[in-house]
């Protein structure tokens, strides 16, 4: 499903880029590691910095971007550091700004609801422990890969389905294992 061709929320317009995606590269973790360390300098009151996304998963093939969420209390006071710190805000919507690298390799998802964060760590979680939904996400990233796309976030909608059908089971998951998100300390 195609957004709005000129949405107020995407902060310089569509972008039509190219969907490669890589086999797992370790030096993601690494990446994301430098990169915690850089928005918690930043953000000193931040309550997580959570590796999330397809790079956060070891063996899951991915987009080579570097996807964290931050759990903050204003995320209108947080953005600015995080601009001071190099980042280029992309996405403006009501609770959740995203920043990226000018490489545009990380996106950097701000939320001040910290259950906003909850479905990607249940997802991350879920796809570390499960072969078999981590090879049918990648799998159907790889079809969506293929095609053109007028904007990145159409081929993030088109994997909308893919994402729901796994985080059922995700859930059901928690449920009987009593997994609490955030987990408890």
């Amino acid at each position: 499903m195609a957004r709005d061709v000129d949405p107020g929320w995407l902060i310089g317009g569509r972008e039509a880029r190219p969907i490669v995606i890589a086999d797992h590269d370790p030096a993601w973790r690494s990446r994301f590691a430098a990169e915690r360390d850089r928005i918690a300098a930043a953000l000193p009151g931040a309550t997580a910095i959570e590796h999330v996304g397809s790079t956060s998963v070891p063996g899951l093939p991915a987009k080579p971007i570097v996807d964290i969420v931050v759990v903050v209390d204003d995320i209108d006071a947080a953005t600015a550091p995080l601009e001071d710190a190099g980042y280029v805000l992309r996405v403006r919507e009501p609770g959740h700004r995203m920043l990226r690298t000018p490489e545009l390799d990380v996106h950097v998802h701000l939320w001040s609801d910290p259950t906003e964060t909850r479905r990607h760590l249940l997802f991350r979680d879920w796809l570390r422990t499960d072969a078999g939904d981590r090879e049918r996400y990648a799998a159907v990233k790889r079809v969506l890969a293929a095609q053109e796309w007028d904007d990145m976030n159409d081929y993030a909608d088109a994997k909308s389905p893919v994402i729901a059908d796994i985080t059922a089971r995700a859930e059901a998951w928690a449920a009987t294992t009593g997994r609490r998100y955030p987990p408890a300390p």
